[in-house]
């Protein structure tokens, strides 16, 4: 891997890692548009790193309050703060079951390019849907129904943010409370993402080029926070309609390239 592929490939991770237009997509068909090899298990593990700092730094605030509230049962943030856990276990359940899957037969061309356009036509629609609910405002069975939902995001194509946004504007939620939740809820989810992969790259070590990696990291950090800001302050005005136009041109763009 060159720098310029480091770098390229950094900022894009760092960007769609949290908007709903799947990172996967990009990143399988970035390397294809321009001839490189596969980046590496370790730079995914770097990227990824990234984003997480990114997402905890950005609410590190309410990430403290809900820890806190975790063990205060009268606190409103309670529920909150387990919910994000429940919701995250179908998730974990889905990867120890179809890990193999998700790595070899689900990576296809085809796949990603539907999932892709598929999920953004539902993301397009659950937008109209959309109410003026809070994530505080979420029960137990909304949250199960997000965190079943967000287990699909391991089809590459699907987008995680995307998913967890789209059922939970489904469920009533508005614009910028699904974006909050979808972002809280990447805190266990990509933590887990991490450490799978670390146990994964540990098991079969390679040289590590940890000066690189460590630019990666910063490189994803740095968008991912910018990107998490920019969407939270534009999402009410701009709506999920661009979003999902751009899904279904990424998609043809996939079809075309790698079809």
């Amino acid at each position: 891997m060159d720098l310029l592929q480091l770098v390229l490939l950094a900022l894009i991770q760092g960007a769609t890692e949290f908007l709903p237009i799947s990172s996967s997509g990009h990143l399988i068909l970035t390397p294809a548009l321009l001839g490189w090899d596969d980046q590496g298990l370790a730079f995914d593990i770097a990227v990824h790193l990234g984003s997480l700092v990114a997402v905890v730094v950005y609410f590190k605030a309410e990430l403290l309050t809900l820890l806190r509230a975790a063990f205060q049962p009268d606190r409103k943030e309670f529920k909150l703060a387990w919910g994000i856990m429940v919701a995250t276990v179908p998730l974990g359940l889905a990867g120890l079951v179809f890990a193999d899957s998700v790595a070899t037969v689900l990576r296809s061309p085809a796949v990603i390019a539907a999932s892709t356009a598929a999920f953004g036509i539902l993301l397009w629609v659950a937008d109209h849907r959309r109410g003026t609910r809070t994530e505080q405002s979420l029960r137990w069975p909304d949250l199960l129904a997000i965190g079943m939902g967000q287990a699909l995001a391991l089809i590459p194509g699907t987008s995680r943010s995307g998913i967890t946004m789209t059922v939970g504007l489904s469920l009533g939620l508005g614009r910028e409370a699904a974006g909050r939740f979808a972002f809280l809820l990447a805190v266990p989810a990509v933590a887990m993402t991490a450490v799978w992969q670390t146990m994964q790259f540990l098991s079969d070590p390679e040289p590590v080029p940890w000066l690189w990696l460590a630019l990666a990291t910063s490189l994803s950090a740095l968008t991912a926070f910018a990107t998490i800001a920019l969407f939270l302050s534009l999402i009410g005005r701009l709506g999920m309609a661009v979003f999902a136009i751009y899904r279904l041109v990424l998609a043809a763009v996939i079809v075309y390239v790698l079809l």
